[in-house]
């Protein structure tokens, strides 16, 4: 069996922190090979030396017998190499439309006119759309890209890579913004690509993923490869190398608290044109968790509530009075914050440190008659990273240069410097490892048993049994079911979900 991509002895170092110490594997054709680890382990490092981003390093890529030099992306792209990166927005040029996105490889390629008239630009858009069967109307590929939500703007990307047929395809967290329906879709179209030989690197913190999909796995911790498995695949041993200490595969439910005291009443709400207003009240001293799929309106309510997004109709009350911001700026010094579902869109800031980022929403504690205390913003900054255990050289690093879990722990850890009333989390464990994912949720659940309230927004039913108190399930923008964890099953909130009207 030909070898497409042979990686040997790759080393990389940043300054004196070296992320990756002599890493070495194999990818057959037509074959999935699934690569592991913890936020900082190393696997962002090496996609981007494949993909040609980092061209600087020790050791040797091999494609097809011959060793080669990827000295860019274009030059990754002519060796038959594609990535689909976990940043869905580095990928996605603003302004150009869906069609021109969806082209946007050949027009730099000079695959197509310069002066490609838009009816013929929509029409080859349109064959690229349909390799994920996107059934996109020509209205909607003229459209700017930026409207698209984050799930589409996934399936976009995806359909780019494919539309190139290449020998590795690279996929990075690429189910991380989708529906279970297009999850479904999607491996669909990577068991047809293996069928076809393409050789797929697949990265996720999704064991039953991996469960599926994986022909191989590579666990990497500390810069080396720690276990490599076929199937069937041993997770004990797996997350023991991944995470140096011993983590069951079904993450236990917590001990369920109840608070008495209703601290936000939502009274008359209704988030969607043809959805039914409903009312529901979120107590301090516990951790709400609203279950729903993309389209179920959980982060439509939750920007509402932030004041981000006005409803259609209903009213709020916090403490008993009457709550109604116009605005987040307006939230926030009502003491309700939101770690959003899209970090990299609404809660970074480029070329910014941690001790900035962090400081940014509260600067009243690090400013004196006008003037900014650089040692108190690097204090906080510090006190964060030792709080939630960020992997970081100092609180001076720019945020961008962590990894993605430890970007979330900035995003989430930001927001208890100053104790919330309420703290709204939209997908906070998207992208998180397992390890970056008990961290937050022991952090949220401080939080509530400190007698805040927290609520947080998943699509996924794992996720919110593992931090929840109570449960919420939305289904196209209605409240189907309202229950304390020890009430309810599994089974019985897939059964809501998976309810129509």
């Amino acid at each position: 069996m030909s070898t497409p991509v042979q990686v040997k002895s790759i080393s990389k170092s940043f300054g004196t922190n070296q992320v990756l110490r002599g890493i070495s594997l194999d990818i057959h054709p037509g074959e999935i090979v699934s690569l592991m680890g913890a936020n900082g382990a190393g696997k962002s490092t090496l996609i981007k030396i494949l993909s040609g981003a980092y061209p600087e390093f020790e050791g040797e890529i091999w494609i097809d017998g011959e060793a080669v030099r990827i000295g860019s992306p274009l030059e990754a792209r002519a060796q038959g190499i594609e990535t689909v990166h976990q940043k869905i927005d580095d990928g996605i040029i603003s302004g150009l439309s869906v069609a021109e996105n969806l082209l946007f490889d050949r027009i730099g390629l000079n695959q197509i006119p310069t002066f490609c008239s838009p009816k013929r630009m929509v029409a080859l858009s349109r064959e690229v759309a349909q390799s994920l069967d996107l059934d996109w109307t020509d209205s909607e590929l003229r459209a700017d890209v930026y409207q698209l939500g984050i799930a589409d703007k996934q399936m976009l990307l995806l359909a780019r890579a494919l539309s190139t047929k290449p020998k590795l395809l690279i996929l990075d967290e690429p189910t991380s913004a989708l529906s279970d329906k297009e999850t479904e879709r999607l491996f669909v179209v990577i068991k047809k690509l293996r069928a076809q030989g393409v050789a797929i690197l697949y990265v996720s913190h999704r064991l039953g993923e991996i469960d599926e999909l994986a022909d191989r796995i590579f666990v990497l911790r500390d810069g080396l490869i720690q276990n490599e498995q076929a199937p069937p695949f041993k997770w004990d041993v797996a997350l023991h190398a991944m995470l140096g200490s011993e983590v069951a595969r079904e993450l236990q439910h917590h001990e369920e608290h109840r608070g008495t005291t209703e601290l936000l009443k939502a009274e008359g709400v209704q988030l969607f044109a043809e959805s039914t207003p409903f009312s529901v009240g979120v107590r301090s001293g516990e951790v709400t968790g609203v279950i729903g799929l993309l389209g179920s309106g959980k982060s439509e309510f939750a920007r509402a509530i932030f004041g981000a997004e006005p409803l259609i109709q209903g009213t709020f009350t916090l403490e008993g009075k009457a709550y109604h911001p116009h605005s987040p700026t307006e939230a926030v010094a009502e003491g309700v914050y939101l770690v959003s579902e899209d970090r990299a869109l609404d809660g970074l800031l480029e070329g910014w440190n941690i001790s900035r980022t962090v400081s940014l929403p509260f600067l009243k504690k690090v400013t004196s008659q006008g003037l900014l205390n650089f040692r108190a913003e690097s204090e906080l900054g510090s006190d964060l990273i030792k709080k939630l255990g960020v992997v970081a050289q100092s609180q001076s690093s720019t945020v961008e240069s962590l990894s993605g879990g430890n970007q979330q722990k900035v995003m989430v850890g930001r927001w208890l410097i100053q104790e919330p009333k309420l703290l709204l989390l939209d997908e906070p464990f998207r992208g998180v490892d397992i390890g970056a994912r008990r961290e937050i949720s022991r952090q949220i659940g401080n939080l509530a048993a400190a007698g805040s309230a927290a609520i947080v927004f998943s699509a996924d039913i794992d996720e919110i049994l593992e931090v929840a108190d109570r449960i919420f399930v939305f289904v196209e923008g209605e409240l189907r079911l309202e229950t304390y964890l020890s009430n309810t099953t599994r089974s019985e909130i897939i059964q809501k979900m998976s309810e129509v009207a």
